[in-house]
């Protein structure tokens, strides 16, 4: 689903399960020595994907451990994002040359939780929310404001090494599979994030990709 909302240039794979073939590199192994199944598999299928993306770009399979705040460590010159969920995994690669910040996220598409929607959404989106949903009921608006949001974030970490929490971005979403982010905090290298969005097969998928 994610090669769908991702332009030319930016490598992907997904899995929509945990093929026996992927495993982990020696390297990866400490990250998930202690960690349940469940975990166990998301890491090493998303890794899997990684490197099956990469093959797409030329570049030879490496370790993709876990850095600051968890975000993946990529090769030198390589951007990337990576996301998993139930019953979903991918990962997107690109030359930085070519992409300054990449961000993907997949989620169920169902309603969130009941108060999560309270503590990720700023005050001026929930009239847009509710007008969306009013109009446009088979799409669950709450889950894809979440799933933006992380991907607004996973673009964003890896350029400034800064934390930018859900109250930091205002997002627009649009029903035409599209929605933009202004960014609210100080000295930012991005004013405004523009991303893609779709729901099929049970699932949300988000995706931004910001050329150099």
């Amino acid at each position: 689903m994610i090669e769908r909302i991702l332009p030319a240039g930016v490598a992907t794979s997904a899995a929509y399960d945990d093929p026996p073939g992927a495993v982990l590199l020696a390297e990866e192994e400490p990250a998930v020595a202690r960690a349940v199944d469940k975990r166990r598999r998301e890491f090493t299928t998303v890794r899997w994907c990684a490197r099956r993306a990469l093959a797409d770009l030329g570049l030879p399979p490496v370790p993709i451990v876990p850095g600051e705040r968890g975000a993946p460590r990529w090769p030198d010159g390589v951007v990337g994002s990576m996301t998993h969920c139930d019953g979903y995994r991918a990962a997107a690669v690109a030359r930085a040359g070519d992409i300054a910040a990449l961000g993907i996220d997949a989620e169920p598409h169902g309603p969130l939780p009941e108060g999560v929607l309270e503590a990720i959404a700023r005050e001026e989106e929930l009239p847009l929310l509710a007008e969306l949903a009013r109009t446009s009921p088979e799409t669950h608006w709450d889950r894809l404001l979440f799933c933006a949001k992380e991907a607004v974030y996973k673009a964003w970490f890896p350029v400034t090494r800064r934390w930018l929490g859900f109250e930091d971005a205002t997002l627009v979403l649009g029903p035409d599979g599209t929605f933009t982010a202004g960014i609210l905090v100080a000295d930012t290298p991005f004013e405004t994030f523009t991303g893609r969005w779709t729901a099929a097969d049970g699932l949300i998928t988000t995706a931004i990709s910001v050329p150099r």
